[in-house]
């Protein structure tokens, strides 16, 4: 076991010999000699910080096209000074990414030569694959008419949603699979037409829930399993709840927004489980489903032998991963490489395998700090090698990034496309602009649009039933953040569908308020508020919540 000092914030961190095992695992041979990684000089969360420093998921932006000149939506600003192509054009055979290969200099840091290959290799104006009628979506796999969403896959229909998989026709969802119909769900499976629940599921026709499973017909209930026509966990008639729904008129936004008060409220007084771990074994963390042997980990599905990973499904292996998914394996320091097989530093690229601080490429294996490449084998810094070759010339590489103390880490901050207050990192470590500066990191000034501009505030009718099309032609002000917003035509449909008001903040704002629904990822220690047993929870001690273990959540469930 070893203890280190981050050298980012100073925090003590222990590397244990699991973990030193797997840093063996992980490293690569050549001509049979292992070429171990480095251990790490930073501790998980900033470690964390800087992946997510990479990834900008919620600011979109108009630019041109590089290559055509088209006005394109992107997630790159257009005082970025990076190459920006539409999506079908990057993914297109009109340029070549071999173009822009170059030799390694020894006698300079590997970081610091991708970095201008970065700034020269063009980038797709958005992260998707596969997708259909989807251009306003990002990190999407897989999906059809989807519009504001982040990672979405095998799904239609999904209108401000993030992790959403194999659902239909769902709105303002996190953490949800197998759903249709959906109104701000929250960690669910297999709901239909469920209006603002959590850790609910296969319920139907229910709103306000909170751990309900199996559920019908069931408003501001927590804790049911299999009942229907229920009202604040009281059994009623079928006559009686139909009656009761009709006059609480959750079509109405004054309405709608007493509900959700008395909701919050309300799951405050009762008691919650220490953590979230479904069917997992030797697990800690917290939101785990089907999960095996998987440390320090939050929202993880169906993984195994993994630790301090974020929002993964269906990997093993691996350690300091963002946003992998569909069958990864063997990776480390690495986000959003679904399918990644055996690599290491690598972002934002698909289908690679036994690969090396790569950014962007896809269907390819055997690279080694590349960026843009689709369907090749063999390169370093987009140069193309013979294998001989390459096997030659990576030992020399990681020996000489060793030196430099760069083998084994993520690429610095200072090397991300997006400004900080763009990227996913300031959602889980917010920093103000002077001390992103003081870092030397970048930071983007928000543009500013004068009311004036847009003319007088548009009225927006209190109940849905009084609302037309119209709406969708207005430009609304956010009542929390004055920012301007507008209402779709798909997502009008839908609110009148569902009998939902429109909403009276912008997206930004609803999906702020949504993650601010779950638990810090964070363990603290604290004791059972019923048995007085040692837990490890997501609960900080200073929290009013009623915190129990599983054991004693289980018995006043069951």
């Amino acid at each position: 076991m070893i203890s280190k000092n981050c050298r980012q914030c100073q925090t003590i961190f222990i590397i244990n010999d699991k973990d030193q095992i797997f840093y063996e695992k992980i490293s690569p041979t050549f001509h049979g000699k292992k070429y171990f990684i480095l251990h790490p000089t930073m501790c998980p969360d900033c470690r964390q910080q800087r992946r997510l420093a990479f990834r900008n998921e919620r600011r979109l932006y108009h630019r041109k096209c590089d290559l055509t000149g088209k006005q394109v939506i992107s997630l790159y600003s257009p005082d970025k000074p990076y190459k920006v192509y539409e999506q079908k054009e990057w993914w297109g055979d009109q340029w070549d990414p071999l173009s822009f290969g170059r030799d390694f200099d020894f006698k300079r840091h590997f970081f610091e030569q991708f970095q201008e290959l970065l700034l020269a290799v063009p980038r797709a104006n958005i992260y998707s694959k596969n997708n259909t009628n989807s251009d306003y979506t990002t990190n999407c796999d897989r999906i059809k008419n989807c519009y504001l969403s982040v990672d979405i896959a095998n799904s239609e229909g999904i209108y401000y949603g993030k992790w959403v998989l194999n659902s239909k026709d769902c709105l303002e969802m996190y953490e949800d699979i197998y759903c249709e119909l959906d109104y701000e769900n929250l960690y669910s499976d297999g709901n239909y037409q469920c209006v603002y629940t959590l850790l609910s599921d296969h319920c139907s026709d229910c709103q306000f829930l909170y751990d309900c499973k199996g559920c019908k017909y069931c408003f501001m209930c927590f804790g049911l399993r299999n009942k229907e026509y229920c009202i604040e966990n009281k059994q009623v008639s079928k006559e009686d709840y139909d009656d009761f729904f009709k006059k609480i008129r959750i079509g109405s936004y004054e309405q709608y927004r007493k509900c959700v008060e008395i909701y919050e409220n309300m799951i405050k007084k009762i008691p919650r489980k220490a953590n979230i771990l479904t069917n997992c074994e030797n697990c800690t963390g917290d939101f785990q489903y089907n999960c095996k042997n998987v440390k320090d980990s939050y929202d993880i599905i169906s993984s195994e032998d993994v630790k301090y990973a974020y929002d993964a499904s269906n990997i093993k292996d691996s350690m300091d991963v963002y946003e992998p998914a569909f069958n990864c394996e063997l990776q480390y320091e690495s986000y959003a490489c679904n399918r990644g097989v055996n690599i290491i530093g690598c972002a934002v690229s698909y289908d690679i395998s036994d690969s090396y601080y790569c950014d962007i490429c896809h269907n390819s294996a055997n690279l080694f700090g590349c960026v843009g490449l689709k369907h090749k084998r063999y390169c370093i810094l987009n140069k193309q090698y013979s294998r001989e070759e390459y096997e030659e010339l990576i030992p020399k590489i990681i020996e000489h990034m060793k030196k430099t103390g760069e083998w084994g880490e993520f690429f610095p901050i200072q090397l991300s496309p997006f400004a900080y207050n763009e990227s996913v990192a300031e959602e889980y470590f917010p920093l103000q602009k002077e001390e992103v500066l003081e870092r030397g990191w970048k930071w983007q000034e928000e543009e500013k649009v004068s009311q004036q501009c847009i003319g007088s505030k548009t009225h927006i009718p209190d109940h849905i039933d009084d609302a037309d099309e119209s709406i969708c032609g207005k430009i609304l002000f956010c009542e929390v953040t004055g920012k301007l917003y507008k209402i779709i035509p798909q997502e009008f449909q839908f609110y009148k569908k569902m009998g939902i008001p429109i909403p009276r903040r912008c997206p930004d704002q609803r999906y702020k308020e949504r993650m601010e629904r779950r638990n810090p990822r964070k363990l603290w220690s604290r004791i059972c508020m019923k048995c007085q047993a040692a837990i490890s929870t997501s609960y900080a001690p200073d929290r009013q919540e009623i915190v129990y273990c599983e054991n004693c959540y289980l018995k006043e469930v069951y």
